[in-house]
């Protein structure tokens, strides 16, 4: 990985642009997640998201339209309460990772698996070639 990646700064915001955030540093351990409660938290056939290392992520922007919403064991999400774009996940409140949908240019990763493909969509193909996980990652 060239010195440049590694010291990039990725930027994301919302569909409305209202809250933005930067992360500085790489993203990892992107993936992609099939169950029912992703594909509602995301209105999609299922997430796209990837990791950020503690301490990297700030907000920059949009503090009054940011909302939270905590599912179960700690886990939550965080979005913006004009335009309803899901923004990050949570883990006892902490920033665990970002939405790969609301991330400005190239993040720098790639889809590494396919998590909880044993739920998936039944109108939904998911193409060969990336690890797939009946349920979460070993």
């Amino acid at each position: 990985m060239s010195a440049w990646r590694k010291k990039m700064k990725i930027t994301g915001e919302c569909f409305c642009g209202e809250v933005t955030y930067k992360v500085d540093g790489r993203l990892r351990e992107a993936r992609s997640c099939h169950c029912s409660r992703c594909r509602k938290a995301f209105s999609s056939q299922a997430s796209a998201y990837a990791e950020v290392v503690s301490g990297t992520f700030q907000w920059l922007s949009g503090e009054s339209f940011r909302a939270a919403y905590e599912s179960n064991k700690g886990f939550g999400v965080q979005f913006c309460n004009r335009c309803g774009s899901t923004l990050c996940g949570t883990y006892c409140g902490d920033i665990h990772g970002v939405t790969l949908g609301c991330v400005n240019g190239d993040p720098g990763v790639e889809i590494g698996m396919h998590i909880f493909v044993g739920s998936k969509a039944t109108w939904e193909t998911i193409p060969d070639g990336v690890p797939q996980f009946e349920e979460g990652p070993p």
